[in-house]
């Protein structure tokens, strides 16, 4: 392009409180603008982890007006797939689409079709992937084996019924700890136990197969999961900490050994194995515990991905595009997870990282991505698309904490939560219905 300015593409990212955290996505944009200088990628960030930043994320979209590339939870993404320009069409195209079939853009490779199969069913709609999965995570199970194996228990449980055995056991022994188990009340784990079950939290088919129109908060798969979750804190095998989604204070909890298991996202894996050793005990890593009774459907995954804006110009578009799959090239991904500790979005990143001895050396990092893997599947397993999801994660969250601190009837309170949760969801779709009434018949990335 000789002496023009280059073509400016805008990303924008959710930040995080680890500082630094974005440092390697900075410098991905640095290496991407030195190997296309007709291009800059242009970073800033917005606080989704902060007490107003659902709102913040909200009224950016609700501006109609977005930068190139925007960063998405995993739990907002029916909101930015509804949400509508300042000129009444989508915000957002759907990147499949855009890349139109094109094997590569401007000289760097196409790799939608070499992302792991979960996070490639997760981010489409009837086939087609509507944003690009940027980080990946799964619950895992962490286990203090040093522990474990002072009360002579060898493996680490695979489900529900082996884990409140081993709680039990742990709890009774000479010097065990005064719990077993601990997690965060935290709506992506109700989540995962529903999906494991294959109960869906949305109809139709947890939204798969068209808009998700009902919502049940109170299915049998969940009552199954809050009632055994209410007998292990009665009992004593769960440690609740007394705050909701405390994280912090339930990773604390198991690096002190006032727990033998965490359960915990598969982006701690590493500080978790680290504080374990540097406390002085052993660390395994291994998938969510599911229920035994019942055939294991799969688990849900956690995270972000990247949606692209609608009405670019080509040359911004080209260089959007080219940018994600720059981003996702193995060594790209694989740089993306030793930072971050998300896991590989690609097949080609694990490919890559297992040849270089990664997961030899640490294999609590392998987990995940076998938890991903272990799936049917069906809508159950891919995960729930719904409008107001992040609210549905709050009823929830405040359903267990009266169940947990108030001994609250988890039939009742779960049927509460449902229809505060069936009212939002009903508003959410009218206002949805309206907008896109307004902006006329034509395609986008939301669905009917």
């Amino acid at each position: 392009m000789g002496g023009a300015d280059p073509v400016v593409v805008d990303v924008l990212l959710a930040d995080h409180p680890f500082e630094g955290f974005l440092d390697p996505v900075r410098r991905r944009a640095e290496a991407f603008g030195a190997a296309h200088p007709e291009y800059e990628i242009r970073i800033s960030t917005y606080r989704y982890w902060t007490p107003t930043g659902r709102e913040d994320f909200v009224r950016i979209l609700d501006q109609g007006r977005v930068p190139a590339l925007v960063d998405v939870f995993f739990i907002e993404t029916q909101t930015a797939r509804d949400a509508v320009s300042a000129t009444g069409g989508p915000l957002f195209t759907p990147v499949e689409r855009a890349l139109a079939g094109r094997r590569e853009v401007l000289g760097e490779k196409v790799v939608v079709d070499d992302l792991i199969d979960a996070a490639r069913r997760y981010y489409s709609q009837d086939g087609e992937l509507v944003s690009m999965p940027f980080s990946v995570s799964a619950g895992l199970l962490y286990a203090n084996m040093t522990m474990l194996r002072a009360a002579g228990i060898t493996e680490v449980p695979r489900t529900w019924e082996e884990l409140e055995a081993a709680c039990r056991a742990l709890v009774r022994a000479d010097g065990g700890p005064p719990h077993g188990v601990t997690w965060a009340v935290d709506g992506w784990f109700f989540q995962d136990a529903v999906c494991q079950q294959g109960g869906v939290l949305a109809e139709p088919a947890n939204g798969r197969t068209g808009r998700a129109r009902t919502t049940d908060l109170a299915s049998g798969e969940m009552l199954a999961w809050v009632t055994w979750w209410q007998r292990l804190h009665e009992e004593g095998l769960y440690l609740y900490t007394g705050a909701p989604q405390d994280w912090v204070g339930t990773f604390e909890a198991f690096t002190e050994g006032r727990v033998a298991f965490l359960c915990n996202s598969s982006v701690m894996a590493q500080s978790v194995v680290s504080a374990g050793a540097k406390a002085g005990f052993e660390v395994l890593a291994r998938g969510l515990p599911h229920r035994d009774s019942v055939p294991h459907a799969g688990h849900v995954l956690g995270g972000d991905s990247l949606f692209l804006a609608a009405g670019l110009s080509p040359e911004v578009e080209d260089g959007a595009l080219a940018f994600l799959q720059f981003l996702l090239q193995p060594e790209g991904a694989a740089a993306w997870h030793k930072s971050s500790g998300f896991m590989p979005a690609t097949h080609g990143s694990l490919r890559l990282l297992e040849a270089e001895g990664w997961f030899a050396e640490r294999p609590h990092h392998l987990e995940a991505p076998r938890q991903l893997a272990d799936s049917d599947g069906s809508p159950a397993a891919t995960g729930a698309l719904l409008g107001e999801f992040w609210h549905t994660h709050a009823d929830l969250v405040r359903a267990m904490g009266d169940v947990l601190e108030r001994g609250a009837d988890p039939v009742r309170r779960f049927g509460e939560a449902t229809v505060a949760a069936q009212r939002r969801l009903d508003d959410y779709n009218a206002r949805t219905a309206r907008r896109q009434a307004e902006r006329g018949p034509g395609g986008g990335s939301g669905t009917d």
